[in-house]
């Protein structure tokens, strides 16, 4: 009698992965996109509109905060999406986060200002960052675990880092739309072409909705729900098999987030306001980081399917730890060819390619019965202690230490630090079996590998 074990694996559908890959980069496009057009505002516009009676630095430093607001909720979302994830499948959960997102893009597009209505206008913010950031708290946890779960052994951190190409492709859109707000004459753009920025979501939010609408589930939760194992309460198995690892994501996910966090938002306001750097060059600057590190996301991908998924990522932080004092003293000269080379460093490096090969390591990581919930709970908890208050972190060091970059560098290369050294406490993930309902530990497991085009089970001991 042939053991389940011993059973070869089931062929891969290459057509349901095409659509999962597409139906995950659309969703982080519309993340990212929206991410990039607020943060941008924040740094270039939401202080003169939002918060007008006070300091520019203090406006500024409001401004910033608002922007951590999403990142607050993030949490919640992802565990109220994620309970519905690991119970009922991934794919309508994609759909519900999506139109939270883009509706409350939208809205903010459509509200009062300051001036108009006074205090309730940054209220109203509050409320709408609050809205995206609960759609956001499961979407690329979400989209990770999917594409994760639909790829073969040995292909999977190529197709899970697409998720960060939906992210550079988010970022691009958002800075060619700003580009394009840019050109108009600044009391057009304050009094309404930031709201056309705003309300433009609607396109990248009904094509996302098209594509995941004709999504199909994945293969491992098929699995799992047609042999009745699916967990009742998928926070429950979380926090009572699971807290070790939800722990280990955090720490190895926040300084990659803090670091993500600062190059793309707070650079922008410490390059214009204390460089002196022309507000129209941060968005071309943006759009050229983004596009090369999508290419970096897949290529660091594709790089950790061969050698590990580990080894992939302590490289990338261990050079990110070294990267913030190298990357400000280039900076504070001015020069453009200096400020688009840490742009695009920052990109290639923590924005995009640590994070494409986290797509895929962090699902590895947790077993079948709550993937979907430790995933997000270990996301979305350290955006909020890493990337979510970074940018306002960063403003306050830099207004406490007299426009000093120091204090920031260091807070940067100290998160990445932790980061790194969780990274190298982890263990190896590398084509493990997403069907075993146990988390991935440091003990040697069978692990499929690719050989001569064919799965193998090697012993890794």
């Amino acid at each position: 009698m042939t053991s389940a074990a011993n059973l070869p694996p089931a062929p891969v559908d290459q057509g349901k992965v095409r659509k999962a890959a597409v139906a995950g980069l659309i969703g982080t496009t519309l993340e990212l996109y929206d991410f990039v057009i607020y943060g941008t505002a924040s740094a270039l516009v939401f202080s003169k509109l939002f918060f007008p009676n006070v300091s520019p630095a203090a406006a500024l430093l409001a401004s910033f905060t608002t922007f951590a607001v999403g990142f607050l909720f993030r949490p919640l979302g992802g565990i109220f999406f994620s309970h519905f994830g690991d119970r009922l499948g991934r794919k309508w959960v994609l759909v519900v986060t999506l139109l939270l997102m883009g509706g409350a893009t939208l809205a903010i597009g459509l509200l009062p200002t300051f001036g108009q209505i006074g205090l309730f206008a940054p209220v109203l913010l509050c409320l709408c960052r609050a809205a995206q950031g609960f759609g956001a708290g499961a979407e690329q946890s979400g989209g990770a675990t999917l594409l994760t779960e639909s790829a073969a052994p040995g292909t999977r951190g190529k197709l899970a880092s697409l998720i960060m190409v939906g992210a550079a492709a988010g970022t691009a859109l958002g800075a060619l739309v700003w580009i394009a707000a840019q050109s108009l004459a600044p009391n057009d753009m304050l009094t309404w072409g930031w709201r056309l920025v705003f309300l433009s979501s609607i396109f990248v939010t009904i094509a996302a909705l098209v594509i995941r609408r004709k999504l199909d589930e994945s293969p491992v939760f098929e699995e799992i729900k047609q042999a009745h194992t699916e967990p009742p309460a998928p926070l429950k198995e979380v926090a009572k098999h699971g807290k070790a690892n939800v722990l280990r994501v955090i720490l190895m996910n926040l300084g990659v987030s803090t670091q993500s966090y600062t190059i793309q938002v707070f650079m922008a306001s410490y390059l214009i306001t204390v460089v002196g750097t022309d507000p129209k060059f941060i968005p071309p600057v943006l759009l050229i980081g983004s596009l090369c590190g999508g290419v970096a996301a897949v290529s660091f991908g594709v790089l950790s399917d061969k050698i590990g998924r580990r080894r992939v990522v302590s490289l990338i932080t261990g050079v990110l730890v070294l990267f913030p004092a190298p990357a400000f003293l280039l900076l504070t000269t001015g020069s453009p060819v200096a400020i688009i080379l840490v742009i695009v460093v920052g990109f290639v490096l923590a924005c995009q390619g640590v994070v494409g090969v986290h797509m895929s390591y962090f699902p590895e990581v947790f077993g079948s019965r709550y993937r979907y919930a430790g995933v997000t709970l270990g996301r979305e908890f350290s955006s909020i202690i890493g990337g979510g208050i970074a940018p306002m972190i960063c403003a306050a060091l830099l207004g406490a230490f007299s426009n000093s970059w120091i204090p920031v560098a260091i807070y940067m290369s100290a998160t990445m630090l932790i980061s790194f050294v969780a990274t190298r406490m982890s263990p190896e993930t590398l084509n493990r079996d997403l069907t075993a309902p146990q988390d991935a530990s440091h003990d040697p497991f069978p692990a499929t590998e690719v050989a001569d085009g064919e799965l193998s089970v090697v012993d890794t001991k």
